[in-house]
């Protein structure tokens, strides 16, 4: 594509505005690493919420979605939407926990909740595992999504995609931290949002498409737009709706969507002013994720359907694609061709605003393992606060090349990596959410489920095809997740009973910290009373009941939400309007029980 002078221009300022926000930054994040990982722990809920939204709004994002549309229909979507119910006990039960928990990252968590070598042991491996291998494989899967838009758009070679991409958003990650990667996250996602929004309006005004209503009585997308699977068929809605939320939102680990929390989420919850504000950022977040971005995806991918019906149509008007890349993600990029000058400059922008601002997060969650886990716990304990703010801004630098590299030579599809990621963590879910409420989880679980998982998505993923482990009801992947979550429950439940449970004076300290509360922490409250050590009030309320009817209630409203916006633009005005009362009472309702949850 052949852009004009304003459009560099405007490409231009935004980055500038991203690098001097950085830099003002800069100047309170190089005091300490509270300061550098977690914004002073002084952040609001409505900074936090969109920083989580913008995190998660990543240039791979429409590629994934429009992968999904294309093959298996709106519908495919629950394989996403079912981790709303993750997200609504995140923000009902576990966000206050993990602000009370006053950790740096999330990995600090195992040394206040565990003891012994395994404890130690979980936090170091982890460190270098999830803070390198795995977010580097993910920002390589979102670099991945850069190069394919560099490639369609403007011809550039995967190299120069990268490095372009990545150079601004490195130097305000390293410079202004946490802070400065929120501050940039805000302004970066109003910008891709308008983006986002845009090039569904333009996808839609093809000549091809005609309008909104050429583009819903298509026969092309017949059977495509459905917000449900066919419910006549057990072989679609078993796989596209019954397991991701009867099983997958509680037993698979996935950044940004993490049983209990954890990854980039936590540290937003830790770096708020308070618990209020770490629930109140996480509401907002899983509102705008769910219910407010996927349309305009959507529909930039339903109408790639008719343009591009295969991924022939897509090779004959971009022949110089490498077949490497060349699968059904590729559709988004391609679309975006069909923006006049102009515009194309802004689009561009929000392109590159989506991609920095998940490369931003992940380099900064990832160098505060690095840091405050390995480097300070292993190699420097005594290192001054100086020298670790250095270490993370060396770390930014080095795991954005790592990405890279895992970008250009290991990576060809979004959907590739979407799979090894929800293997990888398939059957340890129910571990994060167990371990706040039961004390009999300990270290080894975790070590035992990591392990179990890790093993078996790398033989599913890249040594048994989908076709070899279909069924007549389930699709290869489904059976691999099911296989995965069984085979690693039983794995951690057994290690957890055969192992040493956590020291007595470490689950009390851990009580008296976070609050949890409940029958699985009974033994460990009666046990310090009876030692005249109490660690719970007599006339302490469990809030359990009213948080899970919150859980429920959050998922209604957002669902209702997500499904009205839908409704309306699929000029369904009826359902659209009765699904807006729904999210109206909801939300009422929600609020009313926030303040109750606050006063218990």
């Amino acid at each position: 594509m052949i852009m004009k002078p304003v459009d560099f221009a405007i490409i231009g300022l935004f980055l500038a505005i991203v690098i001097i926000i950085g830099i003002i930054a800069s100047k309170t994040a190089k005091k300490s690493t509270a300061q550098f990982f977690l914004g002073g722990r002084t952040m609001p809920w409505w900074l936090l919420g969109v920083s989580m939204v913008a995190c998660t709004f990543s240039a791979d994002t429409p590629n994934l979605v429009t992968d999904m549309v294309r093959q298996a229909g709106v519908a495919k979507n629950w394989a996403w939407w079912a981790f709303l119910i993750t997200g609504m006990v995140t923000v009902f039960i576990y966000a206050k926990l993990w602000r009370r928990s006053s950790v740096m990252t999330d990995l600090e968590f195992y040394e206040i909740r565990y003891s012994g070598r395994g404890a130690s042991f979980l936090r170091i491996f982890r460190s270098l595992y999830l803070g390198v291998l795995f977010n580097c494989l993910i920002m390589g899967t979102v670099s991945l999504a850069a190069i394919k838009i560099g490639a369609v758009m403007f011809g550039l070679s995967p190299l120069t995609t990268v490095v372009m991409a990545s150079v601004c958003v490195v130097i305000y990650s390293a410079l202004g931290g946490l802070k400065g990667i929120m501050w940039a996250d805000f302004f970066q996602y109003s910008i891709a949002m308008f983006g986002a929004v845009f090039a569904a309006v333009i996808a839609v005004r093809q000549p091809e498409i005609g309008g909104l209503s050429g583009l819903l009585s298509n026969p092309a997308l017949t059977g495509k737009l459905t917000f449900f699977p066919d419910l006549g068929n057990p072989s679609v809605y078993i796989a596209l709706l019954i397991i991701p939320i009867a099983v997958q939102w509680w037993s698979v680990w996935y950044p940004g969507a993490e049983p209990g929390g954890g990854g980039y989420i936590a540290q937003r919850m830790l770096s708020a002013k308070n618990e209020k504000h770490a629930i109140g950022g996480t509401l907002f977040f899983n509102f705008a994720h769910y219910a407010l971005r996927p349309w305009p995806w959507i529909l930039v991918a339903l109408a790639s359907l008719i343009i591009y019906p295969d991924l022939a149509a897509i090779k004959a008007e971009f022949p110089n694609i490498a077949d490497q890349y060349l699968r059904h993600d590729i559709a988004y990029p391609a679309m975006l061709t069909k923006l006049g000058t102009g515009w194309l400059g802004l689009v561009i922008a929000s392109l590159i605003a989506a991609y920095m601002s998940t490369i931003g997060t992940h380099l900064n969650w990832g160098s505060s393992y690095v840091v405050n886990d390995f480097y300070k716990r292993v190699m420097r304990p005594g290192a001054s606060e100086k020298e670790l703010v250095l270490i993370g801004r060396i770390t930014t630098v080095s795991l954005m090349v790592l990405a890279a590299v895992i970008a250009i030579s290991v990576l060809n599809n979004a959907a590739q990596a979407f799979n090894f990621i929800i293997l990888s963590g398939a059957g340890t879910g129910a571990i994060y959410l167990l371990r706040w409420f039961w004390w009999r989880i300990n270290a080894w679980t975790e070590i035992v489920g990591m392990v179990t998982a890790t093993v078996f998505a790398v033989i599913f993923i890249f040594f048994v095809g989908d076709d070899a482990v279909a069924t007549g009801l389930l699709d290869g992947f489904t059976v691999k997740l099911l296989v995965t979550v069984v085979a690693t429950s039983i794995a951690w439940i057994i290690a957890m009973f055969v192992t040493r449970p956590v020291d007595s004076a470490v689950l009390r300290e851990f009580y008296r910290k976070t609050k949890p509360g409940g029958p699985g922490w009974k033994k460990v409250v009666e046990e310090a009373k009876a030692a005249g050590d109490p660690i719970e009030s007599d006339d302490r309320v469990w809030e359990m009941p009213l948080q899970i009817l919150c859980v429920f209630i959050g998922c209604v409203t957002i669902y209702s939400a997500l499904f009205a916006i839908g409704s309306f633009v699929y000029t369904h005005v009826l359902i659209g309007i009765v699904l807006s009362v729904i999210t109206v009472l909801g939300t009422i309702f929600l609020f009313k029980s926030f303040t109750k949850l606050k006063a218990a």
